[in-house]
């Protein structure tokens, strides 16, 4: 088991749940995870992160799998420009590689926000810290789990 593994099983048994993960294969797309589980799209909670341009952070956006991020709604959610993060960042700030970057058991404190999108389903699928690993929760947990703020950032 990879180390990115094992530290979002910790986080998840440390914050009193018992989650399964699941090995996919690889996935690359939330289109193929979707497939890959069984449910809808806007199930899969994509982790997408960005670098703010003041503050030089990695700043969390939790979104519904069809659903893509608002330049002008997250800055200004964010309180400042973003910008891409890039995989030194993202690395550095959260502990996993693009595409199996987690809501949970990051290296360091992350702001977040959260799609509401993703509050109308039953459960929910993450990326579990490897581009071929998820586990799925109800997602009413994530505000609590991950501190994201529920807030409209999508087009």
């Amino acid at each position: 088991m990879s180390k990115s593994l094992k530290r979002v099983q910790r986080a998840l048994e440390e914050a009193g749940l018992a989650i399964d993960i699941r090995e996919l294969g690889q996935t690359r797309t939330a289109e193929d995870a979707a497939a890959a589980v069984g449910c809808a799209l806007d199930q899969i909670a994509k982790s997408i992160i960005f670098r703010g341009e003041i503050s030089g952070a990695a700043i969390l956006f939790l979104t519904a799998g069809g659903n893509r991020v608002c330049d002008l709604k997250s800055s200004a959610l964010a309180g400042e420009r973003l910008g891409k993060a890039d995989a030194a960042l993202i690395r550095a700030q959260t502990g996993f590689a693009i595409g199996g970057v987690v809501p949970v058991g990051h290296l360091a404190p992350i702001r977040a926000f959260l799609d509401p999108r993703l509050l109308e389903f039953d459960t929910v699928w993450a990326a579990a810290g490897t581009p071929r690993h998820v586990f799925a929760l109800a997602p009413h947990i994530l505000p609590g789990l991950t501190g994201a703020q529920p807030a409209a950032f999508t087009l």
